[in-house]
């Protein structure tokens, strides 16, 4: 098994080359939802200039893509009262019809698999090309805050579509090290954030449906 890449570490190192710009670096930040911004934010925008791109028609069912999308959006106004960042966000259309074709063929795979690794590149590919497009400097994205989510394969696809979309570097992140999965809970906490009970496709939401009826029949 290969080794481990320390992708905190490849964050330290582009800080390090940022810092002292005169001007913040503009940085696309791909997010899934308010609880897993918290820690993100707190650590890119002292440095960047961030926009959220929201594209997540994975999200099942549309109540609760909207539910996430406006806890998002209050987080964001927080981030402004109470630190003076102006996040914009930027959203894409809701279409979960479409986006699950590519997913179908591997819904009964259990999380943390292929599905899932379909499913992050998918939204991080459409979104990186929108910041090449768009001149923004680099592109990330919250995911890796997740304990949850294969931050290993995510900075993979990260600097795989860097060499697609060339004009935008990737931000290597693992922002769960450092206490950083911690201080995002407590930044949820105390901003009284919506914290879903799954991760947000059709299958993992049928997931937890039965295993709440098992729980009922029980």
């Amino acid at each position: 098994m290969a080794n481990k890449i320390n992708y905190y570490n490849k964050s330290m190192e582009i800080l390090k080359d940022i810092r002292d710009l005169p001007k913040k670096p503009t940085l696309l930040l791909h997010a899934c939802c308010g609880p897993c911004s918290c820690y993100p934010l707190t650590f890119l925008c002292p440095l960047f200039d961030v926009t959220i791109f929201f594209n997540n028609s994975n999200i099942y069912p549309s109540e609760e893509y909207y539910r996430r999308l406006n806890e998002l959006k209050k987080l964001l106004e927080i981030y402004k009262r109470d630190y003076g960042f102006d996040v914009k966000i930027i959203e894409t259309k809701y279409d979960n019809d479409s986006y699950n074709v590519d997913l179908e063929p591997y819904k009964d795979q259990p999380e943390g698999t292929d599905r899932c690794f379909i499913c992050f590149e998918k939204r991080m590919d459409e979104a990186f090309k929108f910041a090449n497009e768009n001149g923004f400097d680099y592109f990330t994205t919250v995911m890796t805050i997740s304990r949850q989510k294969n931050g290993q394969k995510l900075n993979e696809i990260g600097a795989k579509l860097q060499q697609k979309y060339q004009n935008t570097k990737y931000f290597f992140s693992d922002f769960k090290k450092k206490n950083g999965a911690e201080i995002g809970r407590q930044l949820k906490n105390k901003y009284g954030l919506y914290q879903q009970l799954y991760c947000g496709c059709k299958y993992t939401y049928e997931k937890l449906q039965r295993k709440l009826n098992d729980e009922k029949a029980a």
